[in-house]
């Protein structure tokens, strides 16, 4: 899996940043990405479930709307429409060097900008929606209490998501003048509709209204108790697989690739892209990602191998302490390990052996959080140094290789 970082032209000739998430060998297909309101293409939920798709083969392109991320223009002179206008332009920047996009998702006023926009790309065969309100004026709330400035000033600065952005009147009157009904009504693409029923940002009505408006093929189904950002990992992978396996039945491809699929008790690592250093890693159906930083060559879309390393060791440790505080009843509320890896000079090494070059060394610092006694900490402590991984590490190991 690579990502490439691309530019075109938005609707005014701002300069609008994007990244096509790419998949190991030839893509199956490719979506295009439209993130929510104010955020970027670089919110974790847009990253996490665009490489996502991309581990499965579908190729994605996402960017960042005119005058937010690193895109040109100016945010305030920006509504609706014009992101109608960006997404199309961004579908035919896909169809004029790349390969139009049969997939289309849109998450939050993204969703209901993607819907909008679906019309204009007549290659599309599916369109996804996550936590898309049913009327892009639904937006206004988040900023409810600057609505009697913004109407007598005709604009007023907002916070949102701890950034200051200037709404100006004919941004209201762009979302509410958008009518989404006649698009769904007419939309002819399959629709699959995503939303979380603890969504305080965007309410569960508005899926059910979406779903009620458009025309078969369509499908709904609940994110169970993701939040409307789709912040914790575990949720947006899960929204990348159903979209991936309900795609299939739509899009004009063969079935996609399956991911990396080790077998039971082997930690499968797979070249994600000979150019660069991206890793697939597959344990017991969990996939993970391992790469290096830029500044060494590579994306950096996971850890590199020792902060993998420097995981298992937390994990670990932070395991061991929880099964052992259950069986002697000490009231430990939370553990944090703060694991962090350097080489340093053998002699600087009290308890090794080896007296020249250097050696690794792993820095532990422990957390512990409940009411508890020295008695408990010095023996928690002590517990630590237990960790199967720990003892490992430390211990005697030997590497078996074979070429096969």
């Amino acid at each position: 899996m690579k990502t490439e970082r691309l530019e075109f032209s938005g609707h005014d000739g701002s300069t609008l940043a994007a990244r096509l998430d790419m998949p190991a060998g030839t893509p199956a297909a490719y979506a295009l990405f439209a993130h929510c309101f104010t955020c970027s293409k670089d919110i974790p939920a847009a990253r996490r479930i665009s490489q996502r798709l991309a581990s499965l083969g579908i190729a994605v392109f996402r960017f960042d709307f005119t005058g937010l991320g690193h895109s040109s223009g100016e945010f305030e002179n920006t509504g609706f429409s014009s992101n109608i206008e960006d997404l199309s332009l961004a579908a035919n920047y896909l169809r004029d060097n790349l390969q139009a996009p049969q997939l289309l998702i849109g998450h939050s006023l993204g969703g209901a900008a993607i819907l909008a926009a679906a019309g204009t790309v007549p290659e599309a065969k599916a369109v996804v929606t996550i936590g898309a309100p049913a009327e892009p004026k639904h937006v206004a709330h988040i900023f409810s209490q600057q609505l009697d400035v913004i109407e007598r000033d005709g604009q007023a600065d907002v916070q949102l998501g701890g950034r200051t952005f200037t709404i100006k009147q004919k941004f209201l009157e762009d979302i509410s003048q958008a009518n989404l009904a006649q698009q769904l009504g007419s939309l002819k693409k399959a629709l699959l509709v995503l939303h979380a029923p603890l969504d305080e940002t965007v309410e569960l009505d508005n899926a059910a209204r979406i779903f009620q408006m458009a025309k078969h093929p369509k499908s709904f189904i609940t994110l169970d108790s993701a939040d409307h950002l789709l912040t914790q990992p575990g949720d947006a992978n899960y929204a990348a697989e159903l979209i991936a396996t309900w795609a299939q039945r739509y899009i004009d491809v063969e079935l996609l690739p399956e991911a990396v699929n080790a077998p039971e008790g082997i930690v499968r690592v797979s070249e994600a892209d000979p150019t660069g250093f991206t890793q697939d890693i597959s344990a017991a159906g969990h996939h993970l990602v391992a790469d290096e930083p830029a500044s060494y060559g590579g994306d950096f879309l996971g850890p590199t191998p020792y902060q993998l390393v420097s995981a298992g060791l937390g994990a670990c440790t932070s395991m061991t302490l929880r099964m052992y505080a259950k069986r002697k009843n000490i009231p430990l509320e939370h553990v944090q390990v703060d694991i962090s890896h350097n080489k340093i000079h053998a002699e600087d090494c009290a308890s090794c052996d080896q007296t020249q070059g250097k050696v690794d060394q792993f820095g532990r610092e422990i957390t512990l959080i409940g009411d508890l006694n020295d008695a408990d900490r010095q023996r928690l402590l002590e517990i630590a140094d237990r960790c199967p991984v720990h003892k490992t590490l430390e211990g005697e190991i030997e590497i078996v290789t074979k070429l096969i």
